[in-house]
């Protein structure tokens, strides 16, 4: 098993030959730089073993050769045509100086690259502006290297849709098991960087879809608290539960990029108290955290999926092994109300938020969700030849979010997942963050039927749902694999618990190193 935290040896040498004061002089990156870690570039850097351009040429080396021929992932939509520019031109300043990093692509960037959620409806012109969180990244010095496919309209649009198709990119493939989902919506972020295609990328998330995609690509990604990371410029679904966030081969990385992309945004009114919050998350990484940490099974989650009911076991006897006390089998209360009335919420507040997104961009000919409709029947056979548009219709008979109806829903949503759910276990038993085991090995690809996700008991939802519902952090990490596929553990807590959470995490990671390059098998054998 070849580890993230392997170095390669040319890098070595010029790192001990910084040391020593010998001038180390760049080379021609290697295969192995596309999997190193932000601080082993970051050093390469700084010694002269590597420039940002170099491996900036690498990475996209690497999508020609896996992404748009080889394995063919379908996993980026786009290159950024200026990338090689920008890269050559990388300082020193900033804590992803010189990182090349995949967006997803319903995040606007105001270049030559498009934004369009994977529709060909806005296969048009480029967005105006960049995201706060495109332009934060920019700041901290990253070279934005592309943008990634997903589920089109991040899985607003059917009931029947299979996660990582859009009509624009097709379907993205996992690439540790190239017949295997990569899940979604963010699907192309996650086997992006499983492949070695970028060091890090970014992920949105209205419920699962950071997690779920990090899980079943073997990574770590995290979901913010909603209101920790500007939404302003991102293609939205709902204003109460949409985040963007980092995915990422270790916690480290993306404890780098959450410090980076988080604060406050007079764009986006929810932020308003990120400042107090927002730190460099780096801070928490320490590997005796797990030391005196109080964490609470959360079981009404497992029981579902053998292989996620293992790694769930053995991570928590990794947990009191290193000092933490387990509270097994802790009650989260009204789980199953929480299902009830989220899809209602989500349709009213996407109707309101695509609208509002669309009215912010003059340049597209689509200024409306009904316009979006009308463009979907009309190009069906480009857009529709595997699902519907179900959710785009119900979503469009919805009322303004000022419906009392609506209101009502919401708000006993978040209390009945905040403060009566997640807050309350915690209280209860004085611990720190809640345990849960993560979907289980990646599911087949079925474009006919759709996905095929094993994610507990079909009343609670899935194990995103409580934080994504109350607008908590969460943050999934790889422990084991199973037939080849990778499959992890999900922590969550509080509101403003990030550091928490990157805590238990990185200490969890220091002993199970559990990121396995893919192998882009073509199908598990049966035998």
């Amino acid at each position: 098993m070849q580890h993230l935290s392997r170095k390669p040896v040319a890098l070595v040498v010029a790192l001990t030959l910084a040391l020593t004061g010998v001038a180390a002089s760049a080379r021609e990156p290697v295969d192995d730089d596309a999997f190193a870690s932000i601080a082993v570039v970051r050093q390469a850097y700084a010694t002269g073993a590597l420039t940002p351009e170099s491996l900036t040429a690498l990475f996209l080396r690497r999508i020609q050769a896996l992404d748009r021929a080889g394995p063919s992932l379908h996993a980026v939509l786009e290159t950024n045509p200026d990338a090689l520019s920008i890269a050559g031109k990388a300082g020193r300043k900033g804590s992803l100086a010189g990182i090349a990093i995949l967006l997803k692509d319903n995040i606007d960037t105001g270049d030559r690259m498009l934004t369009t959620a994977g529709s060909l409806a806005l296969a048009t012109k480029p967005a105006p502006h960049d995201a706060t969180v495109a332009a934060k990244l920019r700041q901290a010095g990253a070279v934005i290297l592309g943008k990634t496919n997903l589920s089109e309209w991040a899985n607003m649009r059917s009931t029947h849709a299979t996660s990582g198709w859009t009509g624009r990119g097709g379907l993205t493939l996992n690439p540790y098991v190239l017949d295997r989902n990569a899940c979604g919506s963010s699907a192309g972020s996650g086997a992006a960087v499983a492949a070695g295609l970028a060091t890090v990328a970014i992920g949105s998330e209205t419920d699962g879809s950071i997690i779920c995609p990090a899980s079943m690509t073997g990574l770590v990604g995290i979901k913010p608290t909603v209101g920790l990371v500007s939404r302003a410029g991102i293609i939205p679904i709902s204003s109460s539960q949409d985040t963007a966030g980092p995915m990422a081969r270790s916690v480290a990385d993306a404890a780098t990029v959450l410090g980076a992309i988080a604060g406050s945004d007079p764009r986006d009114p929810a932020t308003k108290d990120a400042d107090k919050h927002a730190t460099d998350y780096t801070r928490f990484l320490d590997p005796n955290a797990l030391r005196g940490k109080r964490i609470g099974v959360v079981r009404q989650l497992a029981g579902i999926e053998p292989n996620a009911d293992r790694a769930l076991e053995h991570t928590i006897a990794l947990l009191r092994a290193q000092g933490a006390t387990v509270v097994d089998n802790v009650t989260l209360p009204h789980l199953k109300e929480l299902s009830e009335h989220e899809l209602d919420v989500m349709l009213y507040e996407f109707k309101h938020g695509i609208d509002a997104y669309l009215a912010g961009r003059p340049d597209q000919p689509m200024k409306n969700l009904a316009d979006l409709i009308a463009f979907n029947d009309r190009e069906a056979a480009r857009e529709m030849p595997w699902f519907g548009q179900e959710l785009f219709l119900q979503a469009q008979q919805k009322g303004d979010i000022t419906d009392p109806a609506y209101i009502a829903m919401r708000d006993d949503n978040q209390r009945l997942a905040g403060p009566e759910g997640i807050d309350a276990a915690l209280a209860k038993d004085h611990l720190d963050a809640l345990l849960a085991p993560s979907w289980g090995p990646a599911f087949v690809n079925d474009l006919v039927l759709g996905d095929h996700v094993v994610s507990g008991d079909p009343t609670v939802g899935g194990v995103s749902a409580p934080a994504a519902i109350a607008g908590y952090p969460s943050i999934t990490l790889p422990v084991e694999f199973a037939h080849e596929l990778p499959v992890g553990v999900v922590f969550f807590g509080t509101k403003w618990s990030e550091p928490t959470l990157i805590a238990i995490a990185y200490g969890v990671e220091q002993k199970t190193r559990a990121f396995r390059r893919p192998g882009f098998l073509p199908t598990l054998p049966t035998y």
